[in-house]
């Protein structure tokens, strides 16, 4: 064999093996540091959402009766009242009394819909 042919063999087996599996490795690494992105932005985002804080009306010095008071004033439930800036409840919100005993709403049925 001349040194050709061998040099063409090993071509062949970088091109048909070697091109492929770097690809792959690069796609994997790629994902990877993206996947590390998305957890820390999730972190990130459940950092802001969970607060170790007792909940609002205990903060505030209130009972149960005066939060629930200032929420039928407001025609809002508190938990509504104090929501976070994008939109989500507070963590404390979720764990309190107030919020577990809260009654569900009930749907209004309109005569048309009757």
């Amino acid at each position: 064999m001349d040194i050709t042919a061998i040099l063409a063999l090993i071509l062949g087996l970088v091109v048909r093996l070697g091109l492929p599996l770097l690809v792959t490795v690069l796609i994997v690494i790629g994902l990877r540091r993206l996947d590390m992105r998305w957890q820390k932005e999730a972190e990130m985002e459940r950092s802001l959402l969970i607060r170790d804080e007792e909940p609002c009306w205990k903060e505030q010095g209130l009972s149960m009766e005066e939060i629930k008071a200032r929420a039928d004033e407001s025609g809002k439930p508190c938990w509504q009242i104090h929501r976070l800036s994008n939109g989500y409840l507070r963590e404390a919100c979720l764990d309190c009394d107030v919020f577990i005993n809260a009654p569900a709403p009930a749907l209004k049925h309109s005569k048309a819909q009757a």
